[in-house]
């Protein structure tokens, strides 16, 4: 039990006198009618303020009952600012003779990669270049501007779609890395501005919501490879993965789909998405328009798959995309540029996880945990390009806010911190990546 003065309850008030407690009591707090977690040595009660979480009441859940502090540090740009939030919460600390670290972890491990992240601040590998996005940005209009040209000087024929198609895919599988950047706070000091230009990219270039991606991808931040905490791996009745799921579902005779053939039908599972959703929305594409290039290629490649909204708004606009793209092309177009792009994005985000180890819940530390769940691909100028700097997957995952620029500079320091503890740090070839999916 906990010991000292009162104890401030639920309603976030903070105690008249320090209150104590050991991990103990703590790690019976981890249920979703009652979280505690530990953030440098205070305790807090987050069980009421959770659903008010700007980033999910999951992910902060999935921390309850053990020390959250790698885990703040790492999602939030301004911890000052949000302990402003966490003060009506304490309820105490840790008892004096009590460890920082929870069930046993490597304290020595712990605090030197704290302090690899405190050298990493001190040489500003946390600050983003203007430049870098300005051009990256750029680039991507460049492509989509090149796109209609394309479709206004060449016509509607075979050729000038395919082209067309590629050029789109390229576009929007650029999008998706930059909307990724914004969506981690890597590229503003200020959280509102990174926001504000999440949903401009991923809404209207890529016709998704920002509040979906936020509300799966920091869980998977979170609890990478975690069977019930990251919904990434969460696919059950679909695909058996890791070593101990097919084991599992063996032993209780679960067969939803023939597994050993999921190799063979994850080829399928990526394409099917592409026909199958325009059908859905056939009556709205003989009206399909956009006013302006920058929104018009997505409303081409994804948006008459993604978002009938769009689609909707873009009828009753009335424009006719000047006569230059006719249904049938755009049939055409949407359905290759979306298989085309669909293998792109699950090849190049599930190369660093898929091969890597998935389980169940270990609670280790934070750096442990992320070099279990994650691998590199080697750098070059092309796979930094076509994986948007997820080839350094390693140090995205312990550092989510850093720009990716700077990927390269922070990695010799992880690569030493893991050698001196013996924590393995993968990384191979692109195309042995791709190889080791299917295995």
């Amino acid at each position: 039990m906990g010991k000292g003065g009162e104890q401030g309850g639920d309603s976030g008030e903070p105690a008249a006198q320090i209150r104590f407690y050991t991990w103990d009591e703590i790690q019976k707090h981890n249920l979703r009618t009652d979280k505690w977690l530990v953030i440098e040595r205070k305790v807090y009660n987050v069980t009421k303020w959770a659903n008010r979480h700007p980033g999910g009441q999951r992910v902060i859940s999935h921390c309850a009952g053990e020390d959250a502090t790698d885990a703040f540090q790492a999602f939030h740009i301004n911890p000052t600012l949000v302990q402003k939030f966490l003060k009506p919460l304490l309820i105490g600390e840790l008892a004096p003779g009590e460890p920082s670290q929870d069930r046993g972890k490597n304290s020595q491990l712990v605090e030197d990669f704290r302090s690899l992240r405190k050298a990493a601040e001190d040489m500003d590998l946390f600050r983003a270049s203007p430049w870098f996005f300005s051009l990256y940005l750029g680039h991507i209009i460049a492509l989509e501007v090149l796109a209609w040209l394309l479709v206004s000087y060449l016509g509607t024929g075979w050729i000038p779609t395919l082209l067309l198609a590629c050029i789109l895919t390229t576009s929007q599988a650029q999008a998706g890395w930059l909307q990724h950047d914004f969506g981690h706070l890597s590229v503003f000091k200020k959280s509102s501005w990174n926001h504000i230009l999440h949903k401009f990219v991923i809404g209207h270039l890529k016709g998704a919501s920002a509040n979906w991606w936020n509300h799966r991808h920091f869980q998977h931040h979170a609890k990478p490879n975690i069977f019930q905490k990251d919904p990434d791996v969460n696919m059950l009745h679909v695909f058996v993965l890791g070593d101990t799921q097919p084991v599992e579902y063996g032993k209780k005779k679960l067969k939803y789909l023939p597994y050993n053939h999921q190799h063979e039908y994850f080829f399928l599972s990526e394409y099917l998405p592409s026909p199958a959703l325009p059908l859905a929305w056939q009556p709205t594409l003989p009206a399909l328009s956009v006013a302006h290039p920058v929104s018009a290629a997505p409303s081409l490649a994804q948006g008459l798959c993604r978002s009938p909204g769009q689609l909707r708004d873009t009828q009753a606009a009335g424009i006719c995309l000047h006569g230059h793209v006719k249904q049938g092309q755009l049939w055409r177009l949407g359905i290759t540029s979306t298989f085309l792009e669909s293998h792109w994005f699950v090849w190049v985000t599930q190369m660093n996880h898929i091969p890597m180890e998935i389980d169940s819940e270990k609670h280790r530390d934070w750096l442990s945990s992320q070099m279990a769940a994650t691998c590199n691909i080697e750098q070059s100028f092309f796979n930094d390009w076509f994986t948007g700097h997820l080839n350094f997957q390693i140090e995205h995952h312990l550092f989510p806010t850093m720009p990716r620029h700077n990927f390269w500079k922070v990695k010799p320091l992880v690569k030493s911190l893991c050698a001196k503890y013996g924590v393995q740090y993968e990384e191979k070839p692109l195309g042995k990546a791709f190889v080791d999916i299917v295995g």
